[in-house]
């Protein structure tokens, strides 16, 4: 057998195998510890890349879930607002009906004209005073009376906007409001009649444009914005959940293999 001074084979096979049983350990504790398999970019380069990109599209996902969750709120206030001013218009209507009857005394008039004047500068007022986050959502200042709408991120791509533009008929809300406190009135006959037809739009030349059915349309589409945000709620959920298994896959470890 050679013997050498200078270089002892099995001692430099024993110390390889003991540095490679130990760095072994190292990175098994490790993986126990954290629980992933990969925790470094020195264990899988390739696979460390796959899931921080999971990693970044799944935390942008569930960013995107809470502004969709704000952003129905913030519909369903407006759409409360409005569905109030509803109640508050039919009340109108009821009154104006009751004075366009020829049964009344001057003074039953006079109180039903006051309760009716003081209920449209309500649907004024509400309008003006609707906040969310501090931020008007009605009247001439509010959001969803902004041309091109409000845009919303629902998504974890830039490109992932909903658009709610109901500019038209928010605007058209406040102008009907503030016709009916300058120029409406139910002191006589003809003016409740009058009155009438502006609140629900019986006549034939104002079929349809009636302050409750504008109401009405404005409503309508704030639920069906409400209904597309509580779909992308759940597709967001569902796109989430296999993320999260992707990724698992990648990092996760399996203590049963470790």
């Amino acid at each position: 057998m050679d013997i050498s001074l200078h270089t002892n084979p099995p001692n430099l096979v024993t110390q390889y195998t003991l540095q490679s049983t130990n760095k072994a350990l190292e990175t098994t504790i490790e993986r126990i510890a954290t629980g992933f398999k990969v925790n470094s970019v020195s264990d899988d380069a390739a696979g460390l890349q796959i899931a921080s990109r999971l990693e970044a599209q799944s935390r942008g996902m569930g960013v995107a879930m809470r502004n969709s969750q704000n952003a129905i709120s913030m519909l369903q206030m407006a759409e409360g607002t409005m569905d109030e001013m509803t109640n508050i218009a039919f009340h109108m209507y009821e009154l104006a009906t009751q004075a366009a009857s020829g049964s009344n005394s001057e003074q039953d008039q006079e109180a039903m004209n006051s309760e009716f004047k003081a209920l449209a500068e309500q649907l004024v007022n509400m309008q003006v005073s609707t906040r969310f986050a501090g931020q008007h959502l009605l009247g001439p200042d509010g959001m969803f009376s902004e041309q091109g709408g409000v845009r919303f991120q629902v998504g974890s791509n830039s490109k992932d906007g909903l658009n709610v533009d109901v500019s038209d008929v928010v605007t058209a809300i406040f102008v009907v409001s503030q016709d009916l406190v300058s120029n409406y009135s139910i002191l006589s006959q003809s003016e409740a009649r009058a009155s009438m037809d502006m609140l629900i739009g019986d006549s034939d030349e104002s079929a349809g444009s009636g302050v409750v059915s504008i109401l009405g349309f404005a409503r309508s589409m704030f639920g069906a914005q409400i209904n597309a945000l509580d779909h992308n709620i759940s597709n967001l959920e569902n796109m989430l959940e296999n993320l999260d298994e992707a990724k698992g896959r990648i990092v996760d470890n399996d203590i049963s293999k470790a």
